[in-house]
């Protein structure tokens, strides 16, 4: 499995430190940033998001100070559902419900957490109920206009 990790500035050291951790079972790609110099955050997570929305790689890790930034930039990217999360019931959750595609970690999660926060996303599946699938295509289909409650 292919697994491509972006970060600003701000996630660097996490991200140098996940890019360890994963490497030991999945082929990881970076998508930058490569240093601890400041830089903006959507312009990572724009070229993450084109890799997975163009199946370069099948899931995304983003990091920034926050987390929320880079989830919002990230977002931007037909196709991309990003969730920032701090627990295990959100990572759950936001996989079996949502499919998201990418997950989105603040810099200051501990290493210990973020592991276990990847793993789960990594390794829980989408439960395809219907439900679930009627509100992706929705959000998926969404164009500005044409949408009506």
């Amino acid at each position: 499995m292919k697994i491509g990790i972006a970060s600003d500035h701000r996630g660097f050291a996490l991200k140098k430190s996940l890019i360890e951790y994963l490497e030991k079972r999945y082929e990881v790609i970076d998508y930058g940033t490569n240093s601890d110099v400041s830089v903006d955050y959507p312009d990572y997570a724009f070229r993450l998001g084109r890799a997975v929305s163009q199946q370069e790689v099948l899931f995304g890790i983003a990091i920034c100070g926050s987390g929320i930034g880079i989830s919002i930039a990230c977002n931007k990217v037909k196709g991309i559902r990003a969730a920032k999360v701090n627990t295990l019931e959100e990572v759950i959750l936001t996989r079996q419900d949502n499919d998201a595609n990418i997950l989105c970690l603040s810099s200051k999660t501990a290493f210990d957490q973020a592991t276990k926060l990847v793993d789960t996303f990594l390794e829980t599946p989408f439960s395809k109920l219907e439900r679930h699938q009627k509100r992706i295509e929705k959000i998926q289909n969404y164009e500005e206009g044409n949408y009506v409650c």
